[in-house]
Parts: C-alpha cells; sequence; structure tokens
C-alpha cells in the first residue's frame, strides 16, 4: 500500500510540476516592420516637440519631411463682417 501511495504521489507531482512550467518564447529576430513599429511607438511616447517629432518621423521612416506652415488666407476676426466668396458667413 505504501509503495503504491508513494508511486501514485510521484507521478501526480511530476504532472503538476510539468504543468507548472511556462514554455520559454521563442526567440526570433524582429523583422524590419516590427522594429520600426517599436521605434514609432517609442518616439510617440517622448513628449518631443511637433518640429522635433515630425523631424524624427520622417527619419524613421525614410519619408521626405513635410513643411507645416499657415495657409497665407490671413486671419479671421469674429467682430468683423466679411463675406467671403463661396462661403456664407
Amino acid at each position: 500500500m505504501n509503495r503504491l501511495l508513494a508511486i501514485s504521489l510521484l507521478l501526480v507531482s511530476s504532472v503538476l510540476a510539468g504543468c507548472a512550467t511556462h514554455p520559454s518564447p521563442e526567440l526570433r529576430p524582429y523583422t524590419a516592420q516590427e522594429t520600426r513599429q517599436l521605434a514609432l511607438e517609442a518616439l510617440s511616447r517622448r513628449g518631443l516637440s511637433f518640429d522635433e517629432y515630425q523631424q524624427q518621423r520622417a527619419a524613421l521612416t525614410g519619408q521626405p519631411q513635410k513643411s507645416y506652415g499657415f495657409d497665407h488666407q490671413g486671419e479671421m476676426n469674429a467682430e468683423r463682417s466679411v463675406a467671403l466668396k463661396d462661403r456664407p458667413s
């Protein structure tokens, strides 16, 4: 009886120990797309100014940097009544 109990306890403990171990994650290198995505996510968390962010993002993505500026239409004053062409004021 003791031998049967010892064998069953040993069997149950080995099964439970096998279930408790986690398999190691697959160790593979990141692809170029995954590396670029991780770099863009890290860049967005840095808290850079808009211009610095756009410069570094353009460098990461390999796209030419767009220049952001005013639209040269001037500012609009709410107190001034101006009728724009093709737009109701």
